[in-house]
């Protein structure tokens, strides 16, 4: 069983930073692609940058130049840096990893962290 634990949200203004984290138990983490994900009131949950086994990245194209996502696979852990954080960044922020196993595609989440980007 894989469980995801982030950290390191806040209230925070605009052209300000955050660095959230994820830390991950129950899995061989440096094995899997992980992703952040962000969900605010009423809006879909939105896809914002994942970071695969190979180290290789991709990011939503609202946030490219901006955020930064990176893992260190000795501490199982997931980062999200963020920069110029602007007010429409506010939201619920996950992170997630998928693993497929004799059962299918099992994906997993952590609980959320809310960022809140006052104007």
């Amino acid at each position: 069983q894989v469980q995801l634990v982030e950290s390191g949200g806040g209230l925070v203004q605009t052209g300000g930073s955050l660095r959230l984290s994820c830390v991950a138990s129950g899995s061989n983490f440096a094995n899997y692609a992980m992703t952040w994900y962000r969900q605010s009131p009423g809006q879909e949950r939105e896809l914002v940058a994942t970071i695969f086994s190979s180290g290789s990245t991709t990011y939503a194209d609202s946030v490219k130049g901006r955020f930064t996502i990176s893992r260190d696979n000795n501490k199982n852990t997931l980062y999200l840096q963020m920069n110029s954080l602007k007010p429409e960044d506010t939201a619920v922020y996950y992170c997630n990893t998928n693993h497929r196993g004799p059962g299918g595609l099992m994906a997993y989440w952590g609980q959320g962290t809310q960022v809140t980007v006052s104007s």
